[in-house]
């Protein structure tokens, strides 16, 4: 029952009856009020408190909530480095403050296990279901280019407008997903509705124009999940296991892209061009159902927010808060803007390590999407695959991360959890070390596919080089995002929402000129100059590695801590 209650579902049919069904155990919380507020008068008889009684209430508050009184010298800071404290210091010292008790049974991070491997399956449900709307639309190309008679790079458009869409999302549905008033949820399960309903206009688009503009709007709408799937998993994971859960959603984001083209590819040989997008909008659709009835919230801040305005709303005592209300009020809209629009420009650009780890990641992700054009330049040109089994050819990928994240989870386990300290702090280069070995499986694959795509050799020679791709990326994914987040803390949004908008422009750019490139130069050629671009970056997460502490004690914004 409590899994339902936080759902969207659980979330109207309460609004709908007015609380009486789905609705909160409120009446402990309040005798926690009371008596925390009668402690708060004994130890400072100066301050006056507004009385209030809860005998007669018939709504009640979650019975392990902690309500703390605020004083006037607290001030966090948000991302924005402003006060998040009250604005006027006599009211701070007014103020009851409610916040998690240790044991807090709705606090996410004490969720029992099945509940968190519940939710983080169906964020890996809603990350494949979108990531793989990119790859299956290159299962129908030959039938959009008969269709509207455009050629294969006007064509290609419609996946590289919908990566763009992937890019430009986030920096929107990211901060709003952080505001403790509106939460991850409505955005999760509002944006998928949109995305599953916004695939008609594209099966059924009347001119090219039209195909394109739907492209981009569904991969607008779709993108969420991209941006904050990991801050989900750590909502509810704590910092020593969330390795592990972002590990298993970012195996679900090589899953949408690998599996796209074998889904599609009989599809679109069977019955045309439009089926592949029929069957994203089924997946969507089904997941969209699945979320919309078993995805509780998982923003603290949000669910606390909530839980204020209940207690507020029982007591009629106005100066009841909460940190992430505090926090929120004090951010004026300019704030706000800066957070969206500047600052991930200004974090990837002016900061060195935002933008050698960006570029990396810009050009992982780049190749990924090329492969959505080269694969069928190798297999449906050398090895006569049709356009169904061309699809097989992508198996590959997947498998190859598959194989690495058994090693990847020993790795976390046995050496870096205990380097964490008891406060749960890690020092961020540690997280570099697995880049440090994904860097050079990414030139090995390129050499590898490169060179033994031929009539020569057996087609499963290329397939196993390209397994050598997901190793090297899901390895660098993990260690990169995983060091920006713990060496820019206070920034996290801005910095997340910059590296996504920089990969995400290379993964739209990237297959654009991937048929010209690979018609030129030949299939071993093209892969090696990709390779030798490969090799260029390996040294980068070395240097952070060793030299990454030095630059962040000189940095304005990274973390002096650790």
């Amino acid at each position: 029952m409590d899994l339902l209650r936080e759902t969207t579902f659980g979330r109207l049919v309460r609004l709908a009856t007015r609380g009486k069904f789905l609705g909160h155990d409120d009446s402990s919380s309040l005798l926690l009020l009371e008596k925390n507020q009668n402690l708060q008068m004994q130890s400072t008889p100066s301050v006056s408190h507004e009385a209030f009684n809860v005998e007669n209430q018939e709504s009640k508050v979650n019975e392990n909530s902690a309500v703390e009184s605020t004083t006037a010298t607290s001030s966090p800071q948000n991302e924005n480095g402003s006060s998040a404290a009250p604005k006027d210091p006599e009211k701070a010292g007014d103020q009851l403050l409610v916040d998690w008790a240790p044991d807090d049974s709705h606090n996410p991070r004490n969720w029992s296990t099945p509940k968190k491997l519940f939710v983080t399956f169906q964020i890996c449900l809603l990350t494949t279901s979108v990531y793989i709307g990119s790859a299956i639309y290159t299962a129908g190309l030959p039938g959009i280019q008969q269709e509207f008679q455009v050629s294969t790079v006007k064509a290609l458009l419609g996946l590289t407008l919908f990566v763009l869409g992937y890019a430009l999302g986030p920096m929107v549905w990211a901060p709003m997903s952080e505001i403790p008033y509106i939460g991850r949820n409505p955005i999760y399960v509002g944006t998928l509705f949109a995305f599953v309903l916004l695939q008609l206009p594209v099966i059924y688009a009347s001119n090219f124009s039209m195909l394109m503009a739907f492209r981009f709007i569904t991969g607008l709408v779709g993108s969420p999940v991209l941006a904050t799937g990991g801050a989900t998993i750590a909502d509810m994971y704590e910092p020593r296991k969330q390795a592990y859960g972002i590990g298993v959603w970012g195996i679900a984001a090589v899953f949408g892209p690998a599996m796209g083209p074998l889904v599609g590819g009989f599809a679109a040989e069977s019955k045309g061009w439009t089926w592949p997008i029929w069957e994203l909008m089924w997946l969507s659709g089904f997941c969209c159902i699945v979320l919309f009835f078993c995805l509780p919230e998982t923003s603290s801040s949000n669910i606390l927010y909530r839980r204020t305005v209940r207690i507020r709303a029982l007591t009629k005592n106005p100066n009841i808060k909460c940190q992430p209300e505090i926090e929120a009020e004090g951010m004026s809209g300019k704030e706000i803007g800066l957070m969206v629009f500047i600052r991930p420009f200004t974090l990837s650009f002016t900061e060195p390590i935002c933008f050698f780890l960006n570029l990396y990641l810009a050009l992982i992700y780049g190749l990924l999407y090329l492969w959505f054009e080269s694969f069928p330049i190798v297999f449906l040109g050398i090895y006569r695959f049709t356009e169904g089994t061309l699809g097989l050819a992508f198996l590959g990928i997947l498998i190859g991360s598959f194989i690495i994240m058994v090693p990847f989870f020993y790795y976390l386990y046995r050496y870096v959890e205990p380097q964490f300290n008891d406060l749960g702090q890690l020092r961020p280069e540690v997280r570099l070390q697995p880049a440090m070995v994904g860097a050079f499986f990414i030139p090995v694959c390129l050499f590898w596919f490169g060179w033994s795509a031929r009539p020569s050799v057996h087609w499963i020679m290329p397939v196993i080089g390209s397994s050598f791709f997901s190793m090297g990326a899901f390895l660098l994914f993990m260690a990169v995002l995983g060091y920006l987040g713990d060496a820019y803390p206070k920034y996290i949004a801005s910095v997340f929402a910059g590296n996504d908008l920089i990969r995400s422009s290379f993964g739209a750019a990237f297959p654009l000129f991937a048929n010209a490139m690979y018609e030129k130069l030949g299939v071993g050629w093209a892969s090696s100059l990709l390779g030798f671009l490969s090799v260029a970056f390996v040294p980068i997460p070395f240097i952070l590695y060793f030299y990454g502490k030095r630059i962040r004690m000189v940095s304005k914004m990274a973390t002096h801590d650790l």
